[in-house]
């Protein structure tokens, strides 16, 4: 493998992650403005809120899903560690070991992406307030599962390239994702 290629994918995972953060910023700051303003209201009835609900629900779930793909991106979610490596004692064995853990995790958000698009797409309730479709509240499971099976996906691509050769050096195409 081409560490071109590595420092390519090392670059839109930079910059998927960066698009991810903004959006889970943005979508912070819209419900601590719209918690603040409904305390406000408690106080100072100057307007009504019969929609809070129903935009909280969508924030939070975006920020959520959202959130999710991020850290899968960038390994930082929280886990067990990676403590059964050491009783391998073939390199490979090391390797074919991280390659199954990625086909169970792949197993898994194929499964969410499939129900989370099918929900998506079969629903034709209405939110209360607005009307507006509730495809937009499920709209961010299969978008982040997506991304999910598509960074699994690479995972275990570059886990098979260091089974094939394991003095394979994916790290020189990993910039520090984390910033």
């Amino acid at each position: 493998m081409n560490q071109d290629f590595l420092r390519t994918l090392s670059r839109i995972d930079r910059g998927l992650v960066k698009v991810l953060e903004w959006i889970c910023i943005a979508l912070f700051v819209a419900i601590t403005f719209i918690l603040t303003l409904s305390i406000v209201v408690r106080f100072i009835p100057f307007m009504s809120m019969h929609w809070f609900d129903e935009i909280l629900e969508l924030l939070y779930g975006a920020l959520i899903f959202y959130g999710a793909a991020a850290v899968w991106v960038t390994h930082s979610h929280f886990s067990v560690g990676d403590w059964i490596s050491k009783f391998i004692p073939s390199v490979r064995g090391r390797f074919a070991y991280r390659l199954f853990v990625e086909l169970m995790s792949l197993a898994f958000i194929v499964i969410f992406f499939k129900y989370a698009l099918s929900l998506m797409l079969q629903t034709e309730e209405q939110t209360t307030a607005f009307a507006m479709s509730k495809k937009w509240l499920y709209a961010c499971m299969p978008i982040t599962g997506g991304i999910m099976v598509l960074y699994t996906l690479k995972n275990m691509w570059l886990e098979l390239a260091k089974i094939v050769n394991p003095d394979f050096n994916i790290e020189a195409g990993k910039e520090n994702l984390n910033h």
